[in-house]
């Protein structure tokens, strides 16, 4: 059978997310088109010939795509963050659920291979118990980035759905669901022009610091911004009773209680972490279209709604 997806995004969806799937063996992109594009989004979602309607449009417009494509007894897989938050979140689980197609969400890093053996390894018992999760990442955005749906709050823009959601998901994939979370949120840059020159004031955040704590016991701490003076690389650290692992490039590296390091390679074909995260996880998408079923440990609607209820917790008791 060959699985035919319309792709919603001209953004994301048209630079990695329509190549992925073209590296699927009997996958077929059969149209990449403007979310904005109304008119052609109802049309994409209405053909017959579809096996699977992939949305990649900004968060404000995924119900609508989402409702569209469900309608039509289409199998979707959604970006994240999944809705605006949890209530249309549950909305579009309800919606997929009564019209009985598999809905995904797109949490293409539990796909990294680097993540995949760093979970191996937690499953073998590498550390011990877990205990501490520890993630950072700051980006130097070249300036000046115009405004759009990303510096607006009430769009689904800001740092927090767009990267932390993320270390969410990652969270309640290694260890269990979220029970307890906070934050501390910052706007850097409060005002952007759009591309035509008018101001626009920026309410999202460009900045998250977010403590969690998970029902294994597990305390995890992220630390990430959008707008920084200089980069610093992603450092992904799993503290544990017997030592600590570490993605250090295209590897994993394991230090134990007396000092020795230990490293596990993996071969990432000298490609970008994305890039193959999301040619895996398409390959399984399109699997889960041909049999109906999704795979173990693949992210559901139901973990894109899990994950929208610790945002909105955050959201809710965050100083800014």
């Amino acid at each position: 059978m060959t699985v035919r997806v319309g792709v919603i995004g001209t953004g994301f969806g048209a630079q990695v997310v329509a190549p992925a799937y073209a590296t699927v063996d009997g996958c077929e992109v059969v149209d990449v088109i403007s979310p904005r594009d109304d008119a052609s989004v109802a049309r994409l979602c209405a053909r017959p010939d579809l096996d699977l309607v992939s949305v990649h449009s900004p968060p404000f417009l995924h119900l609508t795509h989402v409702t569209r494509a469900v309608a039509a007894g289409h199998a979707v897989l959604c970006d994240k963050p999944f809705g605006l938050d949890a209530a249309e979140s549950a909305e579009m689980v309800q919606l997929a659920q009564d019209a009985g197609v598999i809905g995904l969400v797109n949490f293409e890093r539990r796909f990294d291979p680097t993540r995949e053996r760093l979970r191996a390894l937690l499953v073998e018992d590498a550390i011990g118990a877990p205990d501490h999760f520890q993630y950072s990442r700051y980006l130097a955005v070249p300036q000046p980035r115009p405004y759009n749906w990303l510096s607006d709050r009430a769009r689904g823009g800001g740092w927090l759905g767009a990267q932390v959601s993320h270390l969410i998901d990652a969270t309640r994939w290694l260890f269990g669901e979220v029970v307890d979370a906070s934050g501390v949120m910052r706007t850097l840059v409060t005002e952007r022009p759009d591309r035509d020159g008018v101001m626009h004031t920026c309410d999202a955040e460009d900045a998250v610091a977010v403590v969690m704590k998970t029902d294994s016991g597990v305390t995890v701490a992220v630390d990430t911004a959008f707008e920084s003076a200089v980069n610093l690389p992603e450092r992904t650290a799993v503290h544990g009773a017997a030592g600590m692992l570490e993605i250090a490039g295209s590897a994993v590296v394991r230090t134990t209680l007396d000092g020795v390091a230990d490293t596990y390679g993996v071969d990432l074909g000298g490609r970008p972490n994305l890039v193959v995260s999301m040619e895996r996880w398409a390959a399984v998408v399109c699997d889960a279209v041909r049999t109906g079923t999704a795979a173990p440990g693949s992210p559901t609607f139901a973990d894109g709604l899990a994950c929208a209820v610790v945002m909105d917790r955050i959201r809710g008791g965050a100083v800014s």
